[in-house]
């Protein structure tokens, strides 16, 4: 029998036990996703990523085809972790999107999810685009399965990627997507943390009146009307509309911000930015025609 000691040689046994001949008309994929395994462990404690990779992509296979997509699954997870370690980025986001597909055939969201986010996170600095992504169908798998509450970090590591990309609207809008997870849970102080967040995003991004129309969407939640964050909403707000710089200042470095995540807090310490009076006068020209509409 092959030795454990010299995985080259159970890869090669496994390899021919999954291989039709004259003399093999069934491959005998339990026995060699067995061999597959040991070679697996054996390559992976010699550090010999390459093989270890390659041979735990040929155990998930085994495993696949034993009916058992649960350690199917795991195997393409080792597999995808050792492709990381290899910079293999193209192979990381297979191998993690088919360790989720797999855990779905076997009904369990939450490690579908968990596989997608371990690969959104692998990928954040190489390839953000694809990070992004896995981070949204990792949310939206756990949406579907009524698991809202499991994804609020998914939430803020999405947005805190976008933030980082320079893409705000989209960072607000992920923000806004966990207020809503957060109001389904009933877990109102995250839901106004949220929505305090997504306005200070609009507000950094140059875009008051995207923030205003943010703030006014949310106080129709009576959670956020009533809560501490939509008082410090509103004295911001003020504060722009009034176009005083100083206040601005004041309240971004309140402690009022303290509890939320930590790059919205970043930005607010950095308000007001851009051009405050052009930012007053679009307000001012907004109430200008509001005014104009209610004598219509």
């Amino acid at each position: 029998m092959a030795s454990s000691s010299d995985p080259d040689k159970l890869m090669t046994k496994a390899d021919k036990l999954t291989k039709l001949s004259f003399t093999r008309w069934n491959a005998d994929w339990k026995s060699a996703t067995s061999l597959y395994e040991q070679a697996a462990v054996a390559y992976r404690f010699r550090k010999d990523n390459e093989k270890a990779k390659d041979a735990f992509e040929k155990a998930s296979k085994g495993q696949e085809m034993i009916s058992s997509p649960w350690d199917a699954a795991k195997h393409m997870e080792s597999a995808a972790a050792l492709a990381k370690e290899l910079g293999r980025w193209n192979e990381v986001s297979d191998f993690y999107r088919r360790a989720s597909e797999l855990y779905r055939e076997c009904g369990r969201a939450q490690p579908a999810s968990d596989a997608l986010a371990k690969g959104a996170s692998a990928l954040e600095e190489k390839s953000p685009e694809e990070a992004i992504k896995m981070y949204d169908e990792a949310c939206t798998i756990l949406e579907d399965d009524g698991k809202e509450q499991m994804a609020f970090d998914l939430y803020r590591a999405a947005a805190a990627l976008y933030i980082k990309m320079e893409k705000y609207s989209d960072a607000a809008a992920f923000f806004l997507r966990l207020g809503s997870a957060a109001d389904k849970c009933n877990a109102m102080n995250s839901q106004c943390k949220a929505y305090l967040s997504a306005i200070i995003i609009y507000l950094y991004a140059h875009d008051f009146q995207q923030a205003q129309k943010c703030y006014n969407d949310c106080s129709e939640v009576q959670a956020f009307l009533n809560s501490d964050q939509n008082r410090c909403a509103t004295k911001l707000l003020s504060a722009y509309e009034e176009g005083d710089a100083e206040e601005i200042k004041r309240i971004g470095q309140s402690s009022a911000f303290n509890h939320l995540d930590h790059v919205v807090i970043r930005l607010a310490r950095k308000l007001p930015t851009g051009d405050l009076q052009a930012i007053k006068k679009a307000a001012d020209d907004g109430e200008d025609s509001l005014d104009e509409d209610d004598l219509t």
